[in-house]
Parts: C-alpha cells; sequence; structure tokens
C-alpha cells in the first residue's frame, strides 16, 4: 500500500516541490511566444479576437451559417464554432509540441539535479492561459453578436479538468517516444487535423450519418466540446455522470503517461 501511495501522490509531489521553476517556466512559455512583437502579451486577446471576427465574417456572414442543433438558435455561428475550437486548440498546443519537449529543453535534460517530470505543467500552463484569453474573448464577442450570456460557464473548469489530466498523461507518453523516435514530430500535425475534422468542433452529432457518429463520439475531444457549448452557450448544467467516467479515464492514461515517461527518461542520457 506505501508503494502505491508514493506512486499515486508522486506527479504532485514533485510539482510541489519544484513549483517556483514551473511558474517561472510557465512564464516564460508565455512571454516567449510574443518576444520581440510590438504589442507583446495583448497579442493573447488580439489574435483569437481577429480570428472570431474572420469567422463571423466567413461564416456567418458570407455562407450564412446556422449550428443545426437543439439549443443553438439565434446563436451566431461563429460563436458556436469558436467555443469549440477553444477546446481543440488547447489540446493542438500541448500535443503538437510534446514530441520536442524534452529534445527542445537539452540543456535542462543534461543537468543530472533536474527533474524531468515538471516539464509537461509549464506547457499545459501556457495552453491553459491562452484558452482563458480565448474564452474572454468568447465572452466579450457572444455578448456583443448575440446580446447574450449563460451563467452556467461558471461550470467550464469543472468540464475542463478530466481533459488537462488527460492532455497530461499524452504529454508525457509523446515527449518521451520524441525523444527515441524523431520522426514522430511529422506524425503530430496530422493527428491534430484529424482530432479537429473527427470532432464535433466544426460540425455537430447530429449532421453526421449513423454509420460514421460512432467514430466522432470515439474522438476524446468531441465529449468535453459538447459539455463546453452546453455550459458556455446553451445554459445546460454539465453530464456529471458522463464526466465522472470520462474522469476515470483521464486519470488512468495521467498515472500510465506518468509511469511510462518515469520508466523511459532513464535512456535519455544514451539517445541524447
Amino acid at each position: 500500500m506505501r508503494k502505491i501511495s508514493i506512486f499515486l501522490t508522486a506527479p504532485f509531489r514533485e510539482l510541489a516541490d519544484n513549483w517556483q521553476m514551473v511558474r517561472e517556466m510557465t512564464k516564460r512559455e508565455i512571454l516567449g511566444r510574443y518576444r520581440g512583437s510590438g504589442f507583446g502579451l495583448w497579442w493573447s486577446l488580439l489574435s483569437p479576437f481577429m480570428m472570431l471576427l474572420v469567422y463571423t465574417f466567413a461564416f456567418g456572414t458570407v455562407m450564412g451559417g446556422r449550428w443545426q442543433e437543439s439549443g443553438a438558435e439565434g446563436a451566431s455561428f461563429s460563436i458556436v464554432l469558436f467555443s469549440g475550437l477553444i477546446v481543440h486548440g488547447f489540446f493542438a498546443e500541448c500535443f503538437g509540441r510534446a514530441p520536442m519537449l524534452v529534445l527542445g529543453n537539452l540543456n535542462l535534460v543534461k543537468k543530472v539535479v533536474f527533474p524531468l517530470g515538471i516539464l509537461p505543467w509549464p506547457l499545459i500552463g501556457s495552453a491553459l492561459f491562452h484558452a482563458l484569453m480565448n474564452i474572454f474573448v468568447f465572452v466579450l464577442l457572444r455578448w456583443f453578436l448575440d446580446r447574450d450570456f449563460d451563467w452556467t460557464i461558471i461550470f467550464l473548469p469543472v468540464v475542463w479538468m478530466p481533459l488537462v489530466f488527460l492532455v497530461l498523461g499524452v504529454v508525457w507518453v509523446f515527449s518521451s517516444l520524441g525523444v527515441y523516435f524523431r520522426d514522430l514530430v511529422q506524425v503530430t500535425g496530422v493527428v491534430v487535423m484529424g482530432m479537429l475534422f473527427l470532432s464535433s468542433a466544426i460540425v455537430p452529432l447530429s449532421a453526421i450519418p449513423e454509420g460514421y457518429r460512432w467514430i466522432y463520439k470515439m474522438n476524446p475531444l468531441t465529449f468535453i466540446i459538447d459539455q463546453s457549448r452546453d455550459v458556455m452557450m446553451f445554459g445546460v448544467a454539465p453530464d456529471w455522470l458522463g464526466l465522472g467516467a470520462y474522469s476515470v479515464v483521464s486519470i488512468f492514461v495521467f498515472y500510465i503517461g506518468y509511469a511510462w515517461f518515469s520508466f523511459s527518461r532513464r535512456g535519455f542520457s544514451d539517445v541524447l
């Protein structure tokens, strides 16, 4: 029992013991993206704002798009689309960079005392920061375009929590695999695109033919995207039973990913 307890608390003890380092690395991750630009950190707000304006013009004005799903009556198509893309954007930022996470920090990896297990945390923190900025822009422009707001958005952190654990586990696995298989970075881009087009981010499940709907439901982003839309736009409380089941799987992936990273890191020095 003691060994199990030590294993279950290990990721969080490592985070707590190195919290100051994780915080500084997260800050560096965020600011590094805008280093040298004129507007600096303001781009974290300007980028999603400009992206949403493009969606509004292209899909809402030119194409006259409508989200064919119950509860979306009167909502701007671009806003509904953007709410799903926020979830995918968080996943894409973390997963797309995972294979290079260790290789991109060789100066830290070669330090014997550096806790390699904390490397995914700053990446997750940076992605969450940008997701938060996207949500802020979403709220402002939804009020401006639809004159609407749903109080159920307060449940969004609860909806996202299982996704964060799931992505952490995936990042641990792929960051270690990236050390041994350098071509993995070429594959992640294709996977990211597949996770977008085979999810409910850009099309509701009700519009998918019955024979192919199971493929979209198997996508781990689809459930979180739908739940996020429910609380952000449709005023619907989360599916607590579904979130519970999703959380169990996410925590399992979280610990499997950490265990795999802890095991595989022993060979990093031989490869690097």
